[in-house]
């Protein structure tokens, strides 16, 4: 037992030891090597140009596949392809901790506005007991809803249960028992269940559920799969101020690449899964930040490396984060963006792990390694090596290397690359139009085009939340300084 947590220990500090080492060598070479570093940093430079292209052009793809599916009446597809959907029920849990009813009211009823029968529905509002407010909040919503669909089951998760931490998934695991309790005394069998996980802000797109049935009816193994909405961050989007929409923005643009790569694709945010899968690998993590990836990690090793994330080009869509200043903004997204990088903890879960499979082929694990850690260690280091160290061989090495070829060019090809960001970043902007929802009565339509002038923010959003929030969260993991897992607070309101 000591052992493995000897090894897990030791795999927690390889990320920031990495990252660190990245960052002080290129600056102890940038003062005594400013030729060599310069190579270095011209060599990344190209390297993220080629990267940006290969990237941008998974996004469009990934637009197109999102646009083309957009109109579609998925449940005439379910009804096409077999008879079987109607075996199907889906659960539908929403962990909640402070979120209030202007919070969680519009996730219902985005529920309830579905192109998909309500009686297949099992809708569960985890609260946390330890919330004052949950007994309340409840019994209102229940009054509101009780009729809505097949059940609505609120569910009050008891504060402080042996091996547990106060996360999200300790909640969602808490209020799945309890489903499943309900499922039995229904008679509900578990394998014609599929479970969905939601943030408590999550509002489905009305074609969801037929879609989510039609991806699960047609795949070849579909308890060996999780099932990924594209997360769109539309339902405050046109209140929040600049910093944030373009922040979140961004992250949408993210997961939409992330589903292109499938060979890397993992579960984020809202997901859902087969229940009786969700059972057999014994549920979310109780006592990991990051429960949302590492499930589906659990599966990944439960089925010996034959489990994958099929993604669904239909959105589910979220609030912005933000506060009443900008500075409130900026902490309550780095403290978001520091919370999602804390998914570095799933190197060493997954690794630990993986020393002790046999199953699962070994050149397997090698690659789903180095692709956990590999993208970890870029979060951290591509904003600072971009926009803090790529400076340095100039400013530090002196006349003699100014007037080397090497040092001349420099500055030149760093040029280049910011050109190219901004012609990517035009790509990004056209997009970012096109998913937008309706601007709202109230809004003023000098906001649209404020919502294109704010890309040229993008640099100071880079240097905040680039590769700050993820060097942080390395560091802490590092140093056993573990976090505790602090939900976002949730705004609707014009600032």
């Amino acid at each position: 037992m000591n052992s493995g947590l000897n090894i897990r220990r030791s795999l927690e500090v390889i990320p920031g030891i990495i990252s660190w080492g990245i960052i002080i060598l290129l600056v102890i070479l940038s003062i005594l090597h400013p030729v060599f570093c310069a190579i270095i940093i011209i060599v990344f430079d190209f390297y993220w140009i080629i990267r940006s292209a290969y990237l941008t052009t998974l996004l469009v793809m990934a637009y197109q596949k999102l646009h083309r599916q957009k109109d579609k009446d998925w449940l005439k597809e379910c009804q096409e392809v077999t008879p079987g959907w109607q075996e199907l029920y889906h659960l539908i849990i929403f962990p909640v901790y402070k979120e209030d009813l202007q919070i969680l009211r519009p996730s219902l009823e985005a529920l309830k506005a579905c192109h998909y029968p309500k009686d297949k529905m099992i809708v569960v509002m985890a609260f946390e007991e330890r919330n004052p407010d949950s007994r309340k909040n409840a019994g209102i919503l229940e009054a509101e809803f009780k009729d809505s669909f097949l059940r609505f089951l609120p569910t009050f998760h008891p504060d402080g249960l042996p091996g547990e931490k106060r996360t999200k998934g300790a909640n969602s695991t808490w209020a799945a028992k309890k489903a499943r309790e309900f499922l039995h005394s229904k008679g509900i069998n578990e394998e014609n269940v599929i479970a969905s996980c939601f943030d408590a802000d999550t509002c489905v797109d009305k074609e969801y559920f037929g879609c989510l049935s039609y991806h699960f009816l047609t795949s070849k193994k579909p308890h060996q799969a999780s099932y990924q909405p594209i997360p769109v961050y539309n339902n405050n989007i046109w209140q929040a101020p600049s910093f944030a929409r373009i922040v979140e923005i961004g992250g949408s643009f993210c997961q939409m690449i992330e589903s292109m790569r499938l060979e890397k694709f993992v579960t984020f945010s809202s997901h859902s899964m087969s229940f009786k899968t969700l059972v057999d690998i014994d549920y979310w993590p109780v006592d990991m930040i990051s429960d949302d990836s590492v499930i589906y990690w659990k599966a990944f090793l439960f089925y010996q490396g034959e489990y994958r994330v099929i993604p669904l080009y239909i959105t589910v869509s979220m609030d912005v984060a933000y506060s009443n200043t900008l500075l409130k903004t900026i902490v309550m997204q780095y403290k978001q963006k520091r919370r999602w990088a804390w998914g570095v903890e799933n190197f060493p879960f997954v690794v630990s792990r993986f020393l002790q499979n046999n199953q699962i082929p070994f050149f397997r694990k090698i690659r789903r390694s180095f692709h956990l850690l590999e993208s970890h260690v870029t979060w951290a280091v591509w904003a600072i090596i971009l926009l803090v160290i790529g400076p340095l061989p100039v400013l530090l090495g002196g006349a003699f290397f100014s007037h080397m070829a090497i040092g001349y060019n420099l500055p030149k090809i760093t040029g280049l690359l910011f050109k190219f960001t901004l012609f990517t970043s035009l790509t990004w902007i056209i997009l970012s139009r096109t998913i937008l929802p309706p601007r709202p009565r109230g809004v003023s339509g000098l906001r649209s085009i404020l919502m294109v002038l704010e890309w040229g923010i993008v640099p100071f959003v880079i240097l905040i939340l680039g590769s700050t929030p993820a060097l942080d969260a390395q560091t802490r993991i590092m140093l056993a300084k573990y976090m505790e897992f602090n939900p976002t607070a949730k705004a609707r309101k014009m600032i």
